[in-house]
């Protein structure tokens, strides 16, 4: 299933970048498809990082 809807997703990414009225709007597709990543990248070293400390001060 989500095999499927990342094929999907790779479509209509693709389909917005050969519609985009200029270049602008490709970086912001691409920051757009990235920013879900980094944030949960970002959460999860977070998350480690607060257990982490947590451990080491009992």
């Amino acid at each position: 299933m989500s095999l499927f809807l990342t094929f999907f997703q790779e479509n209509t990414i693709e389909e917005k970048i050969q519609n985009a009225p200029n270049n602008a709007y490709e970086i912001g597709v691409f920051i757009g498809s990235m920013l879900p990543f980094v944030i949960l990248v970002l959460l999860a070293y977070f998350i480690y990082r607060y257990n982490k400390n947590k451990n080491d001060k009992l």
